[in-house]
């Protein structure tokens, strides 16, 4: 019998109203069309939200939706959808993000070639409106020791393949489980490839807990702790000495590449 070929995407929601009809919309169009979308509601308070995702799920039969019976965060809801999942590669979408039309059918070819278990790509930002303002280009290929410095895959495009290690899920802290789940993958597999061609359009939405830099300083040193182990002490060590440094790199590579107008 041949292989599941079939895409599990992941999806949460929460709040997310019509934005979330952009990113349904936009798994649903891809030219690689055996997958499932399954969405799972963190107990969302938008009737429009809860509206709309019915009418996804009555209308297109890849669609499968559950609501939660509390708000527990996105690692929760993520890990919902990842435990109902029955195709051989899981992605990721979240409710406000997009992906390009052929991003599935790229990503997968690549992986078969290279043969590799986590893929990443390159991919657009845009504002809250959907206006393309600029452009994050992964690395090539990624270790775990690179990726511990600093998380440089964005969540919106990663597939991990099941047939190599199996299901792999996320820590329930309220923001970068999904860091964890790479550094995860990666102590397995030892090595992540990225497509170089950006393939999804990531939602900078103002007051999100992503852009409170601040506030994300915690949620970072809990990626140590709960990754590898690392006492409170440790782990505020190592984001002074390594994380720091590799990030402000990044934000400055990233504003270079930037400098050139882009465009969809």
């Amino acid at each position: 019998m041949a292989m599941n070929e079939r895409v599990s995407v992941i999806m949460p929601s929460y709040n997310t109203g019509r934005m979330i009809c952009e990113s349904i919309d936009s798994v649903l169009s891809q030219t690689y069309q055996d997958l499932e979308l399954l969405i799972s509601d963190d107990h969302s308070s938008d009737d429009e939200t809860i509206s709309i995702l019915k009418a996804y799920a009555q209308k297109d039969e890849r669609v499968k939706v559950f609501f939660l019976d509390a708000n527990k965060g996105a690692g929760v809801a993520r890990n919902n959808s990842i435990s109902h999942a029955t195709g051989r590669y899981i992605a990721f979408c979240d409710s406000d993000d997009r992906w390009l039309p052929e991003k599935l059918e790229k990503q997968l070819a690549f992986m078969k070639e290279k043969d590799c278990c986590l893929c990443f790509s390159s991919y657009y930002t845009c504002n809250y409106k959907g206006d393309v303002i600029g452009k994050v280009i992964a690395p090539k290929t990624l270790t775990l020791s690179q990726e511990k410095r600093d998380n440089k895959i964005g969540c919106l495009t990663a597939i991990y393949d099941t047939a190599k290690h199996g299901k792999f899920y996320m820590p329930t802290i309220r923001k970068r489980q999904d860091w964890v789940l790479f550094l995860s993958i990666l102590k397995k597999c030892g090595k992540a490839y990225a497509v170089q061609e950006p393939l999804a359009i990531y939602r900078k939405v103002p007051g999100s807990i992503s852009s409170n830099k601040i506030n994300l300083i915690k949620y970072n040193a809990k990626v140590y702790k709960e990754a590898f182990g690392y006492s409170n002490f440790m782990a505020y060590m190592y984001l002074s000495v390594f994380f720091f440094p590799t990030y402000f790199k990044k934000k400055f590579q990233t504003w270079l590449n930037n400098h050139k107008r882009t465009s969809v």
